[in-house]
C-alpha cells in the first residue's frame, strides 16, 4: 500500500508531497493520537515496527538516547565468525544514565563504527538489544558517505564553526544529494526509534548535529512525544547560519523538539536570533526559563555545559599508575616544565597557532629555552574533514622548524604525538603538565581542561606523595572561542589568532606563584565536582519534564508538509466553529449581537485592495436587515475609511480606531468614548517617535485621529525589537502624567487614550441592548489579531459578570488555528465569509440596501 505521508525521500527533502489516497481505518488510536486526522495520515506503512499500538512490555518511564554512534566498541572475532562488542567507557553518552533515576531504563539508538554484513545484521541487532539495550541503525554505504563525510563534515561542521564555502576548494558548495542522504539517514534513525518506542511513557533525547531533522520525523507520528535535543557543537551567528540553503528546514525541524539544549548562552542566543530573523519568533524568559512560543507549544531553551564523569577519570588514573606510565613520563621530562595540548586533528583546533605561540615564547623569553617542552597530542581525525592533509603538513613543518631552531641534543621543545592515545596515557601526561593550552579557533565544548583539572586533584583517599594524590594545582590557557571557557573563570583566556598574546599568557601561567595556581585550581575543581555529567543529564531531564508537563492538557494537531510540519497545541475547549451549530443557534435566538473585525477577518491580510466586495456588503445588509440583529463593524481603521466603505450599509454600527469613535446603526454622527478628548500628548509623543524612526531604518509612524502607532515590521528584526523596547520605556516616561496607554503589539508600539479597547466596545453594545429591553441571547464575535482578544476576554466573562443572560449562546471565534481567548476558530477569511453567508440565509427578514453594490471609496 502506498504511504500517505510521502512516496520517497526526495519529496521530503524538497518539501513537495503528493496527495495520497485515503488510508484504511486503524483498529485503535493510541492516546497520543486522539485528534482525528492529525497524525495517522502521516504514518509510513512501510515501517515494520512496534508502534504505540503494541503495548510496551516495560512498565514506567524510559529514556531513549539517540546519537550518530552507539557507545560501543566493535571488533571482528579472530575466526572472522561474528563480532565482539563491549561498552566504550570513553563515550559521554554512556555516562548520561548516571544522572537519571535508578529505575529509569535507558536504551540507545545509533549506528556502529564498523560495517556489518547484511546477512549478520538481524543477529547483531537482536544481540545488542538483549545484552546492551542498544538498537543499531545499519547505514547503507551509499548513504553513509554522503551523510557523514558529505553533509555532516563538509557542510554542517564547517558552517557551524564559522567557515563559509567561498570557493569549491574552500569548504565545498552545497550539494542537494548530500542533503537528501542526510534526510534519508535521519528517517532511518526514526524508524529504529519507533521500533522500541512507547510514546506515552518514554523520553527521547537526540544528540548533536548529525540528527537535526530527526525531531520532525518523530513528531509527525507522535504529537505528544516527550522529546529533547542537545547540540554539542557551536551554533553560528545568524549572518553565518542563514547562508545555509536548507536553513529554515533545519530550524523548523529542531522546533519540533520540546527542549533544545546548548553549551553556552552565546550558542543559544545565535539560535534564538535565527528563529527571530527567519521565522519571526520571539523568545520570552519567565522565572529564569527561556521559551519560544511556537504554534501554541512552548519550546524550552536549555543552557547547560556538559560535565565529565569523575569516577571514570579516577579509574583511568589508577590504571595509569598500575601501568607505571606516571613514572615513565616523569623520568622522560625530568627537569623540564611541560605544557600540554590534547586535540583532534582538525582544522578548527588551532594547533599550529599554539605552535607559533610556543615559538614566540621561546623568542621573547630565552630563559625558557632548554627548560620548557610543549607536548602536543593529536588524536586522528574522526572523519574525512576539510583540508586535513594541508593542516597536518603545516603542523609538521612548524614542529620541525621550531625544534631545529631551539632544540639541541637530548632536547626538543616540541614533542608531537600523532596517534591514538589511551585515556590512561592521557592521564599520565596530565599529571606531569604544569599547564594545559587550548587554542581552538572554534569548539563546541572541549573537555580537555576539565579532565586535566580533575586529574591534577588526584584520587580521593590516595596517600600523600603518591602518584595518585595529585599536586592539587593546575593552570589553564584557553581560547575564548570554546564552550568550556565561560565556566573556567580562573583560566587565562586568549584570542588564539593573536599568538603573541597567547605566548605571554603561557609565560604568565608557568611563572605564576604556587599559591595562586592552587587557588585557581580549587575554584575550577569545586565547579567541576558539582557540575559533572550526572548533574548535566539530571538537569536536562528535569527541564524536559517541566516543558512537557502540559502535553496532555491540550489538543494537538499535526499540520504542514515536508519540513514545514509542526504541531499546533491548543486549549481542549478550542474547536472549529460548526456552521450547522451556529445556524441552529441563530434560528433559536430572539435577540442577537454580531461583532465583526474587518482586516484579516472579512478582508484577507494579503489583499492589496482593502475596500469590501459586493458580496461582503450584501451579507452585511442581509444581517442588518433582520430586526432581531444588532451588527457592528469593530475595527482599528479610521472613521473616514469605515464611513466611506460601508456607506451602503445604513443599519450597520461602526466602531473606529478600536472603539474611540463610535457610530450607532442608522445614525450619522460619531460619538467619542475615550476618557479624554485632549490630544496635546501627541505633541510630546510624536517627536520621540520621529527620533526613533530616523534612527531605525524600515520603521514608520502612522498618525490616527486618536492614536499614534510606530511600525517596525520592515526594520532589522533584532534592532527593531531592541528599539521597540527602548521607545516603549521612553514613551512611558515622557507620557507618565498623560491620560494615555502605551502598548506594544506585533511589530508596533501604540499610544492611545486610556480606556479604549475593542472589549469596551463589546461591553457598551451589550449594555445598550439591555437598556432597550433587547438583551442578547445570541452573540457572535469574530476577529483575527491581538486587539480582538480584548473582545473575546470580555465576552468570555460577560455571563459571570451578568452583562449577558445566563442562557446566552456565545460564539467567540478567531481566524486561524492559534492560541486565543476565543473558544472557536475558522481557518481563514473565505471560511468566515462562507459561514456569514449561511447565517444570512437563515435570517428571517433578509433585506438588501437599495444600492448595496455602490461602494464609495
Amino acid at each position: 500500500m502506498m504511504s500517505r505521508s510521502y512516496t520517497n525521500l526526495l519529496d521530503l527533502a524538497s518539501g513537495n508531497f503528493p496527495v495520497m489516497g485515503k488510508e484504511k481505518e486503524r483498529k485503535r488510536f493510541p492516546r497520543v493520537m486522539t485528534v482525528p486526522g492529525s497524525i495517522a495520515e502521516l504514518d509510513d506503512d512501510q515501517t515494520n515496527s512496534v508502534t504505540s499500538e503494541n503495548p510496551s512490555s516495560v512498565a514506567g518511564e524510559r529514556m531513549i538516547i539517540v546519537a550518530n554512534l552507539l557507545p560501543l566498541k566493535s571488533k571482528r572475532r579472530p575466526d572472522n565468525k561474528g563480532w565482539n562488542f563491549s561498552w566504550n567507557e570513553d563515550s559521554l553518552l554512556l555516562r548520561v544514565k548516571d544522572g537519571l533515576p535508578e529505575d529509569m531504563e535507558v536504551l540507545y539508538v545509533g549506528s556502529l563504527s564498523v560495517d556489518v554484513d547484511p546477512i549478520e545484521q538481524d543477529d547483531v541487532a537482536n544481540y545488542l538489544l538483549e545484552k546492551f539495550k542498544c538498537v543499531p541503525a545499519f547505514l547503507p554505504p551509499h548513504l553513509l558517505g554522503k551523510y557523514y563525510d558529505g553533509f555532516c563534515k563538509k557542510q554542517l561542521w564547517p558552517l557551524f564553526h564559522y567557515m563559509l564555502p567561498f570557493s569549491a576548494d574552500h569548504g565545498g558548495r552545497f550539494d542537494r544529494s548530500m542533503w537528501e542522504a542526510y534526510v534519508s539517514v535521519n528517517r532511518l534513525f526514526s524508524q529504529k526509534v519507533v521500533e522500541v518506542l512507547n510514546p506515552e511513557d518514554d523520553f527521547v533525547w537526540i544528540h548533536d548535529y548529525h540528527l537535526m531533522v530527526l525531531p520532525t520525523f518523530l513528531r509527525r507520528r507522535f504529537v505528544r512525544l516527550r522529546m529533547g535535543f542537545f547540540l554539542h557543537s557551536p551554533f553560528p551567528s545568524s549572518e553565518i547560519y542563514r547562508t545555509l540553503p536548507v536553513r529554515e528546514e533545519i530550524l523548523k525541524a529542531l522546533l519540533n523538539s520540546d527542549l533544545i539544549g546548548f553549551h553556552t548562552f552565546d550558542y543559544a542566543r545565535h539560535f534564538l536570533s535565527c528563529c527571530s530573523r527567519m521565522l519571526g519568533l520571539e523568545y520570552q524568559s519567565k522565572r529564569g526559563y527561556i521559551g519560544l512560543e511556537y504554534y501554541g507549544r512552548t519550546v524550552g531553551i536549555k543552557i547547560m555545559p556538559v560535565g565529565i564523569h569523575m569516577g571514570h577519570i579516577e579509574s583511568a588514573m589508577k590504571l595509569a599508575d598500575k601501568e607505571k606510565k606516571f613514572e615513565e613520563l616523569k623520568h622522560q621530562f625530568e627537569g623540564k616544565t611541560v605544557l600540554l595540548g590534547v586535540d583532534d586533528m582538525d582544522i578548527f583546533k588551532g594547533i599550529n597557532l599554539k605552535l607559533l605561540a610556543m615559538e614566540q615564547l621561546l623568542k621573547q623569553h630565552p630563559k625558557w629555552q632548554g627548560r620548557i617542552v610543549l607536548v602536543q597530542i593529536c588524536n586522528p581525525a574522526r572523519g574525512k574533514g576539510i583540508d586535513l592533509v594541508e593542516i597536518k603538513g603545516e603542523i609538521e613543518e612548524s614542529c620541525h622548524r621550531i625544534n631545529k631552531e631551539f632544540g639541541k641534543p637530548g632536547y626538543d621543545p616540541i614533542v608531537f604525538i600523532h596517534r591514538p592515545v589511551s585515556i590512561s596515557e592521557r592521564m599520565s601526561y596530565y599529571s606531569i603538565a604544569e599547564c594545559v593550552v587550548v587554542t581552538a579557533v572554534r569548539d563546541g565544548m572541549n573537555l580537555t581542561p576539565y579532565e586535566y583539572t580533575v586529574c591534577r586533584q588526584g584520587v580521593s583517599g590516595a596517600e600523600t606523595g603518591s602518584n595518585l594524590s595529585g599536586p592539587k594545582k593546575s593552570m589553564l590557557v584557553v581560547s575564548e572561542f570554546i564552550g568550556c571557557s565561560p565556566s573556567l573563570s580562573g583560566a587565562i583566556r586568549v584570542n588564539p589568532w593573536n599568538f603573541e598574546s597567547t605566548a605571554e599568557a603561557m609565560n604568565e601561567a608557568i611563572s605564576m606563584a604556587e599559591s595562586e595556581k592552587e587557588l585557581r585550581h580549587e575554584k575550577h575543581y569545586r565547579y567541576l565536582r558539582t557540575h559533572d555529567v550526572a548533574f548535566w543529564s539530571r538537569s536536562f531531564l528535569q527541564d524536559m519534564e517541566r516543558t512537557c508537563a502540559d502535553h496532555f492538557s491540550k489538543r494537538c494537531w499535526g499540520i504542514g508538509l515536508g519540513f514545514g510540519f509542526r504541531v499546533v497545541a491548543l486549549d481542549p475547549n478550542f474547536r472549529k466553529l460548526s456552521v450547522d451549530d451556529i445556524v441552529a443557534a441563530y434560528c433559536r435566538s430572539k435577540s442577537r449581537a454580531i461583532l465583526l473585525d474587518y482586516d484579516g477577518t472579512l478582508m484577507p491580510p494579503t489583499s492589496i485592495i482593502k475596500t469590501p466586495s459586493s458580496q461582503i456588503i450584501s451579507i452585511l445588509n442581509r444581517l442588518c436587515g433582520d430586526p432581531n440583529n444588532t451588527v457592528f463593524m469593530v475595527s482599528g481603521r479610521g472613521r473616514e475609511s469605515l464611513s466611506s466603505w460601508f456607506s451602503p450599509c445604513k443599519k450597520l454600527g461602526l466602531a473606529a480606531e478600536h472603539g474611540y469613535f463610535f457610530r450607532w446603526p442608522q445614525h450619522e454622527d460619531w460619538e467619542t468614548y475615550g476618557q479624554s478628548s485632549e490630544f496635546g500628548w501627541m505633541q510630546l509623543a510624536e517627536p520621540v517617535m520621529k527620533s526613533y524612526t530616523e534612527a531605525t531604518d524600515g520603521s514608520e509612524i502612522e498618525r490616527k485621529e486618536s492614536s499614534l502607532v510606530w511600525h517596525y515590521q520592515d526594520a532589522d528584526p533584532g534592532f527593531g525589537f531592541a528599539q521597540a523596547k527602548e521607545i516603549l520605556d521612553h514613551l512611558e516616561s515622557v507620557l507618565a502624567n498623560e491620560p494615555v496607554a502605551v502598548k506594544s503589539g506585533q511589530f508596533i508600539v501604540e499610544v492611545k487614550p486610556q480606556g479604549v479597547s475593542k472589549g469596551i466596545v463589546a461591553e457598551k453594545i451589550f449594555t445598550s441592548m439591555a437598556e432597550k429591553g433587547k438583551q442578547p441571547d445570541f452573540v457572535l464575535c469574530i476577529g483575527d489579531d491581538r486587539s480582538d482578544e480584548d473582545m473575546f476576554e470580555i465576552i468570555g466573562s460577560a455571563v459571570s459578570r451578568r452583562i449577558l443572560p445566563y442562557n446566552t449562546e456565545v460564539f467567540a471565534c478567531t481566524v486561524g488555528q492559534k492560541p486565543s481567548k476565543a473558544k472557536y476558530y475558522l481557518d481563514d477569511t473565505p471560511e468566515v465569509v462562507t459561514m456569514l453567508e449561511s447565517v444570512a440565509e437563515a435570517s428571517d427578514s433578509p433585506v438588501s440596501s437599495d444600492n448595496e453594490s455602490d461602494i464609495s471609496v
